[in-house]
């Protein structure tokens, strides 16, 4: 298992930008320390650039020892409003990782809500609008029906897709997720199991995050890492939950890696980066958990 950079803070002094360094000074002194603390390769957003460009920023990726490895992009189709628009982000992540070196396109299926000022529009709440809970039958196969159009255009690219667990989708549990593959069906889909995903989407989790390991293990293609605290208002029927390097969370990622290990995964595990404070620090301290873990069990 190698491990890879889902970074989401990028700030090096001076540079304090939003995303991705543009200035290649900034972009080297960044890549530099992201290969200091250990990471493989790293993922990316879909960019929208030249051919030309797009080979530059390989090149760079390359030979700064990180790689692009997986490219985001995409969403569901379950909401005929966006249907088509997240299709063509999905088609065009898929050319852009194909240009840019990366085997997967990772995309979530999620769905605008239905009631911007309703309850359900954030994580940690008792409802989650566009879940699975809230799903029909139509969702799931009109969904299935984009990604494998979508797929195909993968295939022949030699690109895999990876359908991310994630709130405010219709894949936001193992079953559900589970389901949505087996009607999708197509040879290069997997899914990415994001256990922090499961474990904020309600106020109360509606499942383990053990259980769902142990069931998604076989089906994953790309995986996304992040550990939380759950701070539980009852009353208020909210939680709040706060974002820690691994070792330091809820999520047991020692069981979660060994179920991914005894599935004979090879893939990437992907360390989604800290949002707030000291980046390197915080998820160099996660990428040493990792490899300690790997090593335990004899990999």
């Amino acid at each position: 298992m190698k491990i890879a950079y889902a970074f989401r803070r990028c700030a090096l002094y001076p540079y304090n930008g939003a995303g991705f360094p543009t200035d290649a000074a900034d972009r080297q002194r960044f890549l530099k320390k992201v290969k200091e603390i250990g990471f493989d390769g790293i993922e990316l957003p879909a960019m929208n650039l030249s051919d030309a460009d797009v080979a530059g920023l390989r090149s760079e990726l390359e030979g700064a020892g990180v790689p692009c490895v997986a490219i985001r992009g995409g969403g569901g189709a379950a909401h005929p409003r966006v249907a088509a628009a997240n299709k063509r982000s999905m088609t065009n992540a898929v050319h852009f990782a194909s240009k840019v070196g990366a085997g997967v396109v990772n995309s979530t299926v999620t769905t605008p809500p239905r009631d911007p000022n309703g309850k359900g529009t954030y994580r940690g709440e008792s409802v989650s609008q566009g879940s699975s809970r809230l799903a029909t039958n139509s969702d799931y196969e009109r969904t299935a029906s984009a990604v494998s159009e979508v797929a195909g255009v993968a295939a022949d690219l030699g690109v895999e897709l990876s359908i991310e667990i994630h709130q405010n989708s219709i894949a936001d549990n193992s079953w559900s997720a589970l389901h949505l593959l087996d009607l999708i069906d197509a040879p290069n889909v997997g899914l990415n199991p994001d256990l922090g995903n499961i474990y904020w989407t309600y106020d109360i989790p509606e499942e383990s995050c053990e259980d769902a390991i142990a069931a998604l293990a076989p089906h994953v293609n790309y995986w996304h890492c992040k550990s939380l605290y759950r701070v539980h208002l009852p009353d208020q029927e909210l939680a709040i939950y706060v974002q820690v390097p691994l070792p330091d969370g809820e999520i047991d990622y020692r069981f979660a890696i060994s179920a991914l290990v005894e599935a004979n995964y090879s893939g990437y595990c992907a360390i989604e980066g800290v949002r707030y404070g000291d980046q390197f620090l915080q998820d160099g301290r996660s990428v040493a958990y990792v490899k300690s873990v790997l090593a335990d069990l004899g990999e």
